[in-house]
């Protein structure tokens, strides 16, 4: 399939070559399943630090899902536990291993740029995480507290006045500041670990859905349309787009959860002013969070969560209640016009955390995802792990709740049930 309408496909050039789809069948060490970031950063490393040059299938197109239409933030992020709930379930030395891995994470991002020379518009770095509302405040400050106490990590929080400077509107009463993330084009940055990774001598198979799996002592069969991939080491790396019917032993383990994007047309000098005058990472402190930022042809991108299912995703009510809430923050902007409006399904884990692991039940399969949204750069943090874990390091990182195997979801049937419950809860709490 092409890729969704969206800003990022219009703006982002023309595609790097790749190596078409599957067209006879042939014998592989590594087969990666799934071309976004978690693959492309795997198929790299393995080629670049470990020598291993694995065969990339791709259903559809390079960064078709979420590595081609999230909301454009590389920050120091993973999965969705805040920072008091991480530190209490797991104790303040694990929570800052898993706060310098993603670090590194970030880290292992802006290497990729700098190596790959990939301009993919990347934004001075900043992020603001923003007080919707007054009661707020207190919250955000304790949460400043534990990033500089338990993280020694140098996060700030700005008041109003200063705050106001580059968030103005009807929602902006202090925030935390992190000195570290920023913002670019998801879809160049994609594009550009996909062409270094062809380059290290990776091929990528686009149009190569893999329609069936056989395992046995001779390794694992994946039939795609146009021929049997036979592979010893299998990596899945599909995270939101990964389908029950794959293999039932990573059929289960996230919660494909659908957020949506819009894309104004561009702002006058006066309703920057009035909105965002910086270019930083924005997101505010709502239990169903917004997320935006300012672009370089001074539109406003804005995003948060939408439909339940799949069946709804495509109802107008979901753009309005985007823009909606665009202008309920920022009022100067009442009326305005929307470019663009697409959305796609980020995973949920059911820790809320990511996973890096290897797949109980079968022999050398891998797997990593559950990012929660919040995945930029740890999914490219997270193939880099993939990569140790394939050439034989049984655990890359000190961080047990990273390598443990993904619980299944409960009660599957009534997932989305209860889904629907809980945004309703949220919605009350974000109203009061």
């Amino acid at each position: 399939m092409p890729h969704a309408t969206s800003y990022w496909v219009d703006t982002a050039g023309t595609a790097p070559q790749d190596d078409g789809p599957v067209t006879e069948s042939m014998d592989v060490d590594v087969a990666i399943i799934g071309a976004g970031y978690t693959g492309l950063s795997c198929a790299l490393h393995l080629a670049r630090v470990h020598g291993i040059r694995a065969v990339v299938l791709e259903a559809n197109q390079v960064a078709w899902g979420c590595s081609g239409r999230n909301g454009s933030f590389a920050r120091i992020s993973g999965g969705r536990v805040p920072l008091a709930e991480l530190i209490q379930r797991y104790g303040a030395s694990t929570a800052k291993a898993y706060f310098d891995e993603m670090s590194a994470g970030l880290n292992t991002v802006r290497g990729l740029l700098a190596e790959g020379r990939i301009e993919c518009d990347a934004q001075p770095d900043g992020v603001y995480k923003v007080a919707s509302h007054a009661k707020h405040v207190d919250s955000l400050k304790r949460e400043v507290g534990l990033y500089n106490d338990v993280l020694q990590y140098d996060a700030k929080f700005v008041g109003v006045d200063q705050v106001q400077a580059v968030h103005s509107g009807a929602e902006s009463f202090g925030a935390l500041f992190m000195p570290d993330g920023f913002s670019m084009h998801p879809l160049k940055l994609a594009w550009g670990i996909h062409r270094m990774a062809r380059e290290a001598g990776v091929k990528v198979h686009v149009a190569s859905p893999v329609v069936d799996w056989h395992s046995d002592k001779r390794g694992h069969r994946l039939v795609t349309p146009g021929g049997v991939v036979t592979a010893r080491r299998v990596v899945v790396a599909t995270n939101g787009y990964t389908s029950g019917a794959l293999n039932k032993a990573t059929a289960g383990r996230v919660l494909p959860v659908h957020s949506q994007i819009i894309v104004t047309r561009p702002l006058s000098a006066d309703e920057k002013k009035q909105s965002l005058a910086g270019r930083e990472c924005m997101f505010d402190t709502r239990n169903l969070l917004s997320y935006y930022r300012l672009l370089p042809d001074d539109r406003i991108l804005f995003g948060g969560r939408s439909a339940i299912t799949g069946c709804e995703a495509e109802s107008p009510r979901h753009r309005q209640n985007l823009h909606d809430a665009l202008c309920r923050k920022f009022p100067a902007l009442q009326g305005i016009a929307v470019d663009y409006n697409w959305g796609g399904w980020v995973a949920v884990s059911e820790n809320s955390l990511p996973f890096i692991y290897r797949v109980q039940g079968l022999d050398n399969v891998f797997s990593a995802g559950g990012y929660a949204g919040s995945g930029v750069s740890f999914s490219v943090q997270a193939g880099k792990r993939l990569a140790q874990m394939v050439a034989g390091e049984q655990q890359p990182t000190a961080i047990d709740f990273l390598h443990q195997i993904p619980k299944r979801f409960p009660f599957q049937p009534f997932l989305r049930v209860g889904q629907r419950m809980a945004y309703a809860w949220y919605r009350f709490k974000d109203a009061q």
